[in-house]
């Protein structure tokens, strides 16, 4: 057993990363996850960690530096934001085609313009083509155990693929919550040493890093790459259950809340799973049946599973926290809307944009969504396939 801790979602990851004690941190600091490398630098100068931090001056040359520590063979971490991310975008394919198992801790943000600094998902949803291991967080707790799990996932000879875990900017990131932190000593055991493949540094055995890729190379290089994204989920179940084992505590590619028998059902990611699971138990109160897919790995998407399992929903509904930007819905939606393509008693699918920008999202709004899927469900009809929740005034 850990110990009980009252932190922040910053310095849970911070914590995290201070356990790992990895050989390279480069990071530039942007909100809301400055705090991370914040609390690193300050564990390093405490003499806690060994661990190389470098000071960049932006995210490209952070995300550029993580790239050349590990192909010279070293365990690598980083830790951004929004806009932060978005600067990081050429080197992220770069890390991800190189197969660099680099674990990057994503303080989730709104990216600009408008101009705010407040939690969605517009930068993690921006990068979901880079090639690059996406897990959600739904808290404090999560968010490190998660890291922790990222580094054996990304790390496993079959994946080699760099992993994100993200985490809600503010809502998590900036918020004081109880977790159990794990003691060092297991945490070290449970990760073990990173042995790398092919480093640059072994000088007996040279290889190339970044060379170029003609059309009679490049097509088999990416789905050789794929096949290692790909890879990550069954490690990904692996992983949790080993955690679970380790720490009692286990993931998986999604949880379930209530969803034995429910009828009426949301999917979502992050912080917002916590108030759907408040308004769940509210409703089922009252003998409705609703319940919680919580996503936890976005990429690879777990299509198969959760169409099996939404095969039995009388209706669902798809939380986005980010604009569809001129699609049929938000990432989540086309993702669990293709996933039930080829189910035969597929249930009809509806999305909603929610906590754009830190909007609040509470569980009457939560509760509205169920509302729409009674009415579908009593109706057999879907008047809105895209919806808002707490948007001011009206849409669409």
């Amino acid at each position: 057993m850990g110990k009980k801790v009252a932190l922040t979602g910053n310095e849970a990851a911070a914590h995290a990363m201070r356990q790992i004690n990895p050989d390279v941190i480069a990071a530039f600091p942007i909100t809301p996850s400055t705090p991370i490398p914040q609390g690193v630098a300050q564990f390093i100068a405490d003499g806690k960690m060994d661990t190389e931090f470098v000071t960049v001056e932006s995210e490209h040359s952070a995300m550029s530096a993580c790239v050349g520590a590990a192909a010279a063979g070293g365990r690598v971490m980083t830790a951004t934001s929004a806009n932060g991310l978005a600067l990081m975008w050429e080197i992220l394919y770069i890390a991800s085609g190189s197969r660099l198992p680099i674990v990057t801790a994503i303080a989730a943000r709104a990216l600009s313009g408008p101009l705010n600094i407040h939690g969605d998902h517009s930068d993690v949803m921006g990068i979901r083509d880079a090639g690059w291991i996406e897990i959600a967080a739904e808290n404090s707790q999560e968010t490190y155990d998660g890291l922790i799990q990222a580094i054996k996932i990304a790390e496993n000879k079959d994946v080699m693929t760099p992993a994100t875990v993200f985490f809600d900017g503010f809502d998590i990131s900036h918020s004081i919550e109880i977790w159990e932190m794990e003691e060092d000593k297991k945490v070290k055991d449970f990760i073990g040493e990173y042995t790398p493949l092919y480093p640059l540094l072994n000088t007996k055995e040279p290889v190339t890093h970044g060379a170029w890729a003609p059309p009679d190379w490049y097509f088999e290089h990416r789905m050789n790459q794929l096949e290692g994204l790909l890879n990550a989920k069954e490690v990904v179940k692996q992983v949790g259950k080993e955690f679970g084992k380790e720490f009692g505590r286990e993931y998986g590619l999604f949880e379930e809340y209530k969803m034995d028998d429910a009828e009426y059902v949301i999917v979502a990611m992050g912080s917002v799973c916590g108030t759907t699971k408040d308004a769940i138990d509210s409703l089922r109160a009252q003998g409705v049946k609703a319940g919680l897919l919580k996503v936890r790995l976005f990429r690879p998407f777990p299509y198969q599973e959760i169409a099996e399992l939404l095969s039995n929903a009388k209706a669902v509904a798809v939380l986005d926290r980010v604009s569809p930007a001129g699609a049929q819905g938000g990432p989540l939606f086309t993702e669990v809307r293709s996933a039930l393509y080829d189910v035969n008693n597929r249930p009809p699918v509806v999305d909603y944009t929610y906590g754009l920008g830190g909007r609040d999202t509470q569980p009457k709004h939560i509760k509205s969504v169920y509302e729409a899927l009674m009415q579908i469900v009593n109706t057999g009809k879907v008047e809105k396939q895209f919806d808002c929740l707490n948007l001011r005034g009206t849409w669409g």
